[in-house]
C-alpha cells in the first residue's frame, strides 16, 4: 500500500470516528432525566401555541326607539314608545293629542313641540284649572312659547306650524300636508271653511273645534 493510500484510509477512518461521537451527543438522554419526562416535555413544545391577542369591542348600536310617558291634557295618557329622534309634539300625536280640558294657553308657555325627546322623559299637557308644574315639583318640557297660537291659545290653522297641527287631536302627518297646502293657496276663513274645501272631515272638526280657530 502506498504512502498516499495510507494516508487517505486514516483520514476516513478519522470522519467515521467523528460521525459516531456526534451522533452519540445528539441522541444520547440527558442524564437525571426520565422517558417520561422527555416525552412530557416534547408533548409540551408540540401543543404550545402563540397567545391570541383580545378582540376589538364591537361599536354599541344606536338606539332605534325611545320610550316617554305623556300626561295631563292629552286624549291618551301614557306611556308611549317612538322612534328615536321623535320630537314632543309626536309624543302628544301618540296619546292622542289635546284632550278638552287642556289648558292651551298655559301649554303654549309651558312646552316646546319642537324639542327633541330624550328616553326616559315625562311630558305634562297643562289642564284647565292645573296649578303651575313648578309649583307642584313637575318639571315641565321647556319652556318656550309657540308661534301658532290664536286668540285664546288656540291653534290657529292658519299660522301654526306643522308640529303644532299634528299634536291636535285627530290630525295626522297627511291631514297636516293638506292644511299647509291649502293655506297657502287661500287662508281659511274658518274651521267650517276648511270642511268645506275639503281640507279636514267633520269628524276632526268635532275633534279639534274646542282647540282650533281659523279666520
Amino acid at each position: 500500500m502506498s504512502r498516499s493510500d495510507r494516508i487517505m484510509v486514516a483520514a476516513g477512518g478519522g470522519a467515521i470516528v467523528l460521525a459516531l461521537a456526534a451522533a452519540w451527543v445528539l441522541f444520547a438522554p440527558i442524564e437525571g432525566a426520565t422517558a417520561d419526562e422527555l416525552s412530557a416535555a416534547g408533548d409540551g413544545l408540540a401543543l404550545a401555541s402563540p397567545i391570541s391577542s383580545p378582540a376589538a369591542s364591537a361599536p354599541m348600536p344606536e338606539p332605534t326607539s325611545l320610550v316617554v310617558d305623556v300626561q295631563g291634557g292629552v286624549a291618551e295618557p301614557g306611556v308611549r314608545e317612538l322612534p328615536a329622534g321623535s320630537r314632543v309634539a309626536d309624543a302628544i300625536a301618540a296619546a292622542g293629542g289635546y284632550a278638552t280640558d287642556a289648558d292651551l294657553a298655559a301649554a303654549a308657555t309651558a312646552i316646546n313641540l319642537a324639542q327633541m325627546l330624550a328616553d326616559g322623559e315625562q311630558i305634562r299637557v297643562p289642564r284647565v284649572g292645573d296649578a303651575s308644574a313648578a309649583v307642584a315639583g313637575e318639571p315641565a318640557t321647556s319652556a318656550a312659547p309657540l308661534t301658532g297660537g290664536g286668540a285664546g291659545g288656540l291653534v290657529n290653522l292658519n299660522t301654526a306650524t306643522p308640529e303644532e297641527l299634528e299634536a291636535l287631536p285627530g290630525i295626522g302627518p297627511v291631514t297636516v300636508q293638506k292644511i299647509v297646502a291649502a293655506r297657502q293657496e287661500r287662508p281659511f276663513a274658518s274651521l267650517e271653511d276648511a270642511v268645506q274645501r275639503g281640507v279636514i272631515n267633520r269628524g276632526q272638526l268635532e275633534d279639534i273645534q274646542a282647540v282650533a280657530t281659523a279666520g
